[in-house]
């Protein structure tokens, strides 16, 4: 792997981590709202933890389909 393979690596991981850290306070404020009963805004913020979630995937899922250029089977 070449330094641009690794640093392109580590950008994609920083990234679904910021995603998932928003994810995390989207949760926390749904359960606040849900528990204070106001449910549209628990629910737009139960949807919007699931949009970063998605979107922490995305990257995931980038890094995973650069393994499968670099990842080789025998007789390869």
């Amino acid at each position: 792997m070449t330094q641009e393979d690794l640093e392109r690596a580590a950008l994609l991981y920083e990234e679904a981590a910021a995603e998932l850290e928003r994810a995390l306070g989207h949760c926390r404020v749904a359960a606040e709202r849900f528990r204070s009963g106001e449910v549209p805004s628990g629910t737009a913020h139960a949807w919007a933890a699931h949009g970063h979630l998605l979107a922490a995937r995305g990257r995931l899922d980038e890094q995973a389909r650069q393994h499968t250029g670099k990842a080789m089977l025998p007789g390869d």
